[in-house]
């Protein structure tokens, strides 16, 4: 089923579902009623020789330079070569069509006064599986990310590199086999298309989707190290979580008592001990302080993807050209910066919980680095090393790129968001987190698996929300008795937590918030 776009309802789940999922897009017909609209308000404005940024006008510093009508076109095109200033290795596939579809999305609303037939050509690319090559660096944030999708459009246009069916070719080549014709830009396009923050929303709603999930894989490595260290159960009790209020810590409390309904390894109350250390005992209040970060997220990305964001604006109505500055990224870079700092507290408190699992003095009895063969095997000695180094990388890329401004275009450009640095290293702390939180799940399921090695517990003795994390985590991964190479086996932890599939598994035995 195809997304309908028109420039007010996109839903981060259908951006997902076009830039991982390949769905289709279409422009909905008040959509391109709009679209229309404005451009022959841009061309009456063109025959009144009115004076306009961008229109009539050069770019930034250049902005009292006026251009006569014989040179618009030739700006236009200059404008999209001359701001493909990136550098550094491709963006992923997703993010790029992700920034697609949110650069059209914008479009659409009949703000920008571009040709219809020129987003038209953007989402049969988009749709043809037509994606530019985009590097990664060079954006400030600042009139939006000019640089990579000034890629974006040289693609439309017929220039630079396209990803096509797996392979790396010229535009121009990739856009016959499908029967597309590229465009020519004419007055005020090229703003239109490199002036907005699509690219740093594209890496975030990403980052965010990914990171909503984790959150969900979180609370079952937590149960599942409550079950190894015989948890405490009576912390997540409602009443507590009620009194103070917040959702997040409400739905980590409910998933935990979830997943650890009917365990006989994790109590209400443990003869041995009067209270869990704060990475079991505090799991509610510190998932859920996270959660409800991506709540706060979730709510300004909603916003973002159907903001117009580019400049000038187009207000045919009011017979009104206004240049602003919605392309300015601070809103998006305050909220991944966020973002990134919420997803890195989920992989620091797992980081501690697989040190309690694996420092004889803190794991209630299980084998020191959980191996029967200390000494002549390390067990997972190191493992705990590399989560260790990925939580402190996190913290580096979790100074917040908000704070840091540089001048660019020769000062007219006085304060930048380097949002799309924001977005970036986000998806940087996601990734280690991901591999932090797995390499919790694979010691937790190994410390399970000693309990009944060492006669303290039965397999039949976890909940059956753990269990079916421990079940299907056998079928993708045998105990460790003897030392093996751990690199293949913490691979396989990271990769079934990035396709869902441990998720998906447990959620079919209990519904997770």
């Amino acid at each position: 089923m195809a997304v309908v776009i028109d420039g007010k309802s996109l839903t981060v789940e259908k951006v997902i579902r076009v830039c991982r999922g390949m769905e289709e897009v279409t422009i909905a017909p008040e959509a391109q009623e709009a679209v229309n609209k404005a451009r022959a308000y841009i061309e009456k404005k063109l025959e009144e020789n009115a004076v306009i940024y961008g229109l009539t006008t050069g770019f930034g510093k250049f902005a009292n330079v006026v251009i006569s009508p014989e040179e618009t076109a030739a700006l236009q095109k200059n404008l999209i070569m001359s701001h493909t200033c990136t550098a550094g290795e491709p963006y992923e596939q997703k993010y790029v069509r992700a920034a697609m579809l949110l650069r059209c999305n914008a479009l659409v609303r009949g703000y920008s006064g571009i040709r219809l037939s020129t987003v038209q050509t953007m989402i049969d690319m988009l749709n043809a599986g037509i994606h530019p090559v985009v590097p990664c660096k060079g954006s400030l944030g600042a009139s939006g990310d000019l640089a990579p999708l000034s890629h974006i459009a040289l693609g439309l246009i017929g220039l630079g590199d396209v990803e096509y069916k797996g392979e790396i070719m010229p535009a121009a080549d990739a856009m016959a086999k499908e029967g597309i014709t590229p465009v020519q830009l004419a007055a005020k396009e090229g703003l239109a298309l490199n002036n907005g923050t699509q690219m740093m929303t594209a890496v975030g709603v990403n980052v965010l989707y990914d990171a909503m999930k984790l959150a969900k894989v979180a609370d079952i490595a937590g149960a599942m190290t409550a079950e190894a260290l015989h948890g405490i159960t009576k912390a997540y009790d409602e009443k507590v979580h009620l009194l103070r209020g917040h959702q997040g810590q409400i739905d980590v409390a409910a998933n935990m008592r979830a997943l650890l309904e009917g365990s006989k390894n994790a109590f209400r109350v443990q003869p041995t001990k009067v209270q869990d250390p704060y990475t079991l005992r505090c799991i509610p209040q510190i998932h859920g302080a996270s959660r409800d970060a991506f709540r706060y997220v979730f709510d300004m990305v909603s916003r973002e993807i159907n903001a117009v964001t580019d400049n000038p604006i187009v207000f045919p109505d009011d017979d009104d050209v206004i240049s602003g500055g919605n392309f300015h990224g601070q809103p998006m870079a305050l909220t991944f910066d966020f973002l990134k700092i919420a997803i890195s507290e989920l992989a620091n408190v797992s980081e501690r919980r697989i040190e309690r699992l694996t420092n004889p003095a803190l794991a209630e009895g299980l084998p020191g680095f959980l191996t029967k063969h200390g000494g002549v095997c390390s067990g997972y000695m190191i493992a705990q090393y590399a989560a260790a180094s990925m939580v402190s990388e996190n913290k580096v890329y979790d100074h917040p790129a908000s704070v840091d401004s540089i001048p660019s275009s020769g000062n007219q450009e006085d304060h930048v968001s380097m949002g799309t640095t924001a977005a970036r290293t986000a998806a940087m702390v996601l990734d280690n987190a991901q591999k932090v939180i797995g390499i919790e799940l694979s010691a937790a399921a190994q410390g399970i698996w000693l309990r009944q090695e060492i006669g303290e517990s039965e397999i039949d003795n976890l909940a059956a929300g753990t269990r079916a994390a421990y079940d299907y985590i056998r079928t993708k991964a045998d105990p460790i008795d003897e030392d093996v190479i751990m690199y293949n086996e913490l691979k396989k932890f990271d990769e079934m937590i990035k396709d869902e599939s441990l998720l998906d598994a447990v959620e079919k035995v209990v519904e997770l918030r």
